[in-house]
């Protein structure tokens, strides 16, 4: 490549990465970048053969790449909402309806607008139950106990 130092392409090469990090965040092209640039540093300064430089690059990512990793399973990143993606585990807590009769461990209920497969004890349909868990895309839920009319016992 004779017009152009090696260092300029390995700088745009890691702006380039660092710039498609923003744009598709995958975690793992913010790596790549970093090695980029600090070869691209090392080859300003000394110059070594275009062979050294990918070994160079590949290492050096290989040791970004892990050593994230390892920082990043030490140190997991806190969620203000950490049930964001798991729609089962916000329904916690929540009645539902029966619609198919919960029988043999297994039965449909409606919670808002939407029916889902649960599982719990035995329940006719148009009973309320109330949501417990979620395994998967299955609600666990347990009947809703009644409140009786009864005067308590007076002394």
């Amino acid at each position: 490549m004779d017009g152009i130092e090696h260092y300029w392409i390995w700088l745009i090469l890691g702006l380039a990465l660092a710039v498609l990090e923003m744009l598709v965040p995958g975690v793992y092209l913010i790596w790549l970048a970093a090695a980029a640039i600090v070869i691209a540093a090392i080859t300003f300064v000394s110059g070594p053969p275009l062979a050294v430089q990918v070994i160079a690059f590949v290492s050096l990512a290989l040791v970004f790449a892990f050593s994230a990793k390892r920082w990043l399973r030490e140190r997991p990143i806190e969620s203000t909402d950490p049930l964001l993606n798991n729609r089962g585990g916000r329904l916690v807590g929540e009645t539902a309806l029966v619609t198919a009769a919960i029988e043999s461990g297994s039965g449909r209920v409606r919670v808002g607008d939407s029916e889902w497969i649960a599982r719990g004890p035995d329940a006719a349909a148009g009973e309320r139950v109330r949501i417990t868990g979620n395994s998967g895309a299955e609600l666990l839920v347990e009947p809703i106990a009644r409140l009786t009319a009864e005067a308590p016992d007076e002394a």
